[in-house]
């Protein structure tokens, strides 16, 4: 399946469908698009949301989901478990903040990016899925969107689950979860264990990279009064995931008994209070977030880092003229401490000490307004100022408006600024031969995107177009090689990168029974190569999209099929011998994925997937294989009264 099948279809489908009319849109509510939780008509930011996906094509990884959101991209080095990225409309994978309940865990230790390859998929309710800039609300990680992955909460007065699953490559994945809820309170814990021998990473070799995960999630609430709750949120998250190292060398992987054990806590404790008829809103949070990443190499113990991260913040809104109008304001305090061990190495007679201690911490004001008038057209400015202890104070600004034309037709722009820090390695180095650089300054971006979403055929056909244009400058390259020392060093760059594109999101309720959804991303990523020419930013596929239709076989019986392709992109390669960097192009794939759900009785469901039916040989990052074909089959129980 190429792309002129493929994404061919797709866009001939859009543009006969374009012309018709239909009615109003079903309203979701989003809490991330904004400081308070708004209505998708209300925000002119894209967005997506997973829900119903996650019980329907039940992933491993929650990577897996997001190789179907228009403008979103995924990179993984090798198998399950890998080192995957997330980028957004061509952006770096830091320049995307994730949550989970609200609470950021980007990992200071992992250049600020989460490591999507280690992030389960059970016990999540709904993704929200912001894209463009929104360092106006949420600060620096945020440059080009935020995630915010919302685990699963009480709502029945008892509730118990447990699943089983099992499949290739050794594969398992075990589950359960209880729950209590009543008028004032709700308690809800879940916990899941995966485990996977894995297959090799590298191309030449028969050593099996594994992978363990496991995760326990609680969740609860305490309504003190009418007026006051009291929220609770804690994760946890320990496993391992094996890796094979570079061969000295090929510069490729090579079989190697080396793995990483990693471990991420978070905890959110919130007091909501509202007074004025719940006109005025208070919320005080106190989130954190602490990792650890231990590597061993060729069975000897290695590397190490640690990061915390501390979060204090203070939200008030207002809203008037019967909820129309709203203003809020946010305090926040982020504390961050990072500490990384390792061997001292020498190169070339320069010596190399990665062992470091260090911290940081920023103070930030942000006011937004949202307005809704003629309950067609909302306007929204916000603004945000950081006050960073390494840096000079950094402002970031937002603009919105959204016109529904019609019932049908609703029209949206958007303007942001943003930024992005250096990251702890960056500004003070790694293991072996990179050297940080402490006078880095960060990253800037101008963004515009303006929008279009046309409901069709009484509302069984949602269309939706956004074209996006971003310009960063002081993109900070960190891969500056030096000869003399052959080290390398990260660098602010001159000239600005360019990333612009289109997405397009269509979702067809072909029947009562049969719904089709697609999406499709044009991205042009471009940065300027030192000589002033204009070259193809690394593991930017011009041309991604996807297709997925589901069928309600019978009362009992739901099937899903799924398409993702990704388009042929630009990866560099580091070789050990001069010119020490190489440009190489990564083949374009299809991956083809089959769901059956068969529901024995009310409670109890079977399931199956199937994924990479085709057994597509394809790499994601130059030199690191990818799973072939491969079959799972589980079963879901739960309970409820």
């Amino acid at each position: 399946m190429k792309l002129p099948v493929f994404v061919g279809a797709s866009l001939l489908s859009c543009v006969a469908l374009s012309t018709a009319s239909a009615s109003d849109n079903i309203r979701e509510v989003l809490v991330t698009a904004s400081l308070v939780p708004v209505s998708e008509t209300q925000t002119a930011t894209a967005f997506t949301v997973l829900d119903e996906q996650l019980e329907i094509r039940a992933p491993l990884l929650l990577s897996d989901l997001l190789r179907d959101v228009p403008g979103l991209s995924v990179s993984r080095n090798g198998v399950l478990g890998s080192s995957t990225q997330v980028r957004v409309r061509g952006s770096e994978a830091n320049h995307l903040l994730v949550l989970v309940d609200g609470v950021e865990v980007n990992d200071p230790g992992q250049a600020d990016e989460l490591n999507w390859g280690t992030f389960a998929a059970s016990d999540i309710e709904r993704v929200e899925i912001i894209r463009g800039p929104q360092s106006a609300l949420y600060g620096s990680d945020a440059m080009a969107g935020v995630v915010n992955i919302i685990t699963r909460s009480a709502s029945e007065p008892l509730s118990v689950g447990l699943f089983s699953e099992a499949g290739s490559f050794d594969t398992f994945h075990n589950g359960l979860n209880a729950g209590v809820s009543g008028d004032r309170y709700a308690l809800r814990v879940g916990a899941s264990h995966i485990e996977s021998d894995g297959e090799n990473i590298a191309r030449q070799g028969s050593e099996e990279d594994g992978y363990r995960n496991t995760s326990v999630n609680l969740k609860g609430r305490y309504d003190v009064t009418d007026n006051f709750s009291l929220g609770l949120v804690a994760r946890q998250s320990k496993g391992r995931n094996d890796f094979d190292e570079t061969g000295f060398l090929t510069g490729l992987p090579e079989d190697a008994d080396s793995y990483t054990e990693f471990q991420t806590r978070t905890t959110k404790l919130s007091a909501n209070y509202a007074m004025l008829e719940g006109r005025w809103q208070h919320k005080l949070v106190y989130s954190y977030t602490g990792t650890e990443n231990d590597n061993t190499s060729y069975g000897v113990d290695g590397t190490r880092n640690e990061a915390d991260k501390k979060q204090y913040q203070y939200l008030s809104s207002f809203n008037w003229n019967d909820n129309t109008q709203v203003i809020s304001l946010l305090l926040e305090r982020e504390d961050e401490d990072f500490s990384q061990r390792g061997t001292v190495s020498s190169f070339f007679g320069v010596v190399y000490d990665p062992n470091q201690d260090r911290s940081r911490d920023s103070d930030a004001v942000a006011i937004e307004y949202r307005g809704t008038f003629a309950d067609r057209l909302t306007l929204a400015a916000s603004a945000r100022r950081d006050d960073n202890s390494e840096f000079d104070d950094a402002d970031a600004y937002r603009l919105e408006a959204s016109y529904q034309l019609t019932e049908a037709t609703r029209l949206r722009a958007a303007w942001g600024t943003a930024v992005k820090n250096p990251t702890f390695t960056e500004r003070f180095g790694f293991y072996t031969n990179f050297i940080g650089n402490p006078d880095l300054t960060p990253e800037a971006s101008e963004s515009v995107e303006v929008g279009l979403d046309q409901s069709l055929f009484d509302g069984r056909v949602q269309l939706g177009i956004t074209w996006f244009n971003t310009e960063l400058e002081d993109e900070i390259d960190g891969f500056v090689f030096d000869p003399i020392t052959f080290g390398f060093t990260a660098a602010n760059k001159d000239g600005d990168s360019k990333r612009q594109g289109v997405e397009l999101a269509l979702n067809v309720a072909v029947s009562d029974t049969m719904d089709l959804s697609g999406s499709y991303t044009y991205t042009d990523a471009v940065e300027e190569d030192g000589l002033g020419n204009e070259v193809d930013e690394v593991r930017r596929a011009r041309h991604i999209g996807s297709l997925s239709l589901s069928w309600q076989a019978m009362d009992n019986l739901q099937l899903n099929l799924n398409a993702q392709y990704n388009g042929s992109q630009q990866d560099t390669f580091f070789p050990p011998y001069p010119p020490f960097s190489l440009p190489v192009e990564l083949d374009d794939y299809t991956l083809l994925n089959l769901n059956a759900t068969y529901s024995a009785t009310q409670n109890l469901d079977l399931y199956v997937r199937l994924e990479n039916v085709l057994d597509e040989d394809y790499e994601e990052v130059f030199g690191y294989q990818t799973l072939g074909f491969g079959g799972y089959i589980g079963v879901r129980y739960n309970y409820s009264k």
